[in-house]
């Protein structure tokens, strides 16, 4: 494997929260929302990561299937992956 690879840099915006009628909403400017190719309407899963960061993971139908498949394993069989983890 070539250890010369570098990762890409990540690109980092900061946005805030603001209120928009009841709810919490962050606003993107159009140069941003260009550049992640997203637009109004497109969904999103927020997945919370350790150290409160949050990840957001487009949105579909496979993805949405895959989790409550593996939400309805872990239930299921709990105690099998408790003692995996050992």
């Amino acid at each position: 494997m070539n250890e010369n690879v570098k990762p890409p840099e990540a690109e980092s915006d900061v946005v805030q929260l603001r209120k928009i009628g009841n709810s919490i909403g962050i606003i993107l400017s159009k140069e941003m929302l260009a550049r992640l190719g997203l637009a109004e309407g497109d969904r999103f899963t927020v997945v919370r990561q350790p150290d409160r960061e949050v990840k957001l993971v487009p949105h579909g139908d496979v993805h949405a299937r895959g989790m409550a498949f593996a939400r309805r394993a872990f239930k299921d069989y709990a105690d099998t992956f408790r003692e995996l983890a050992k």
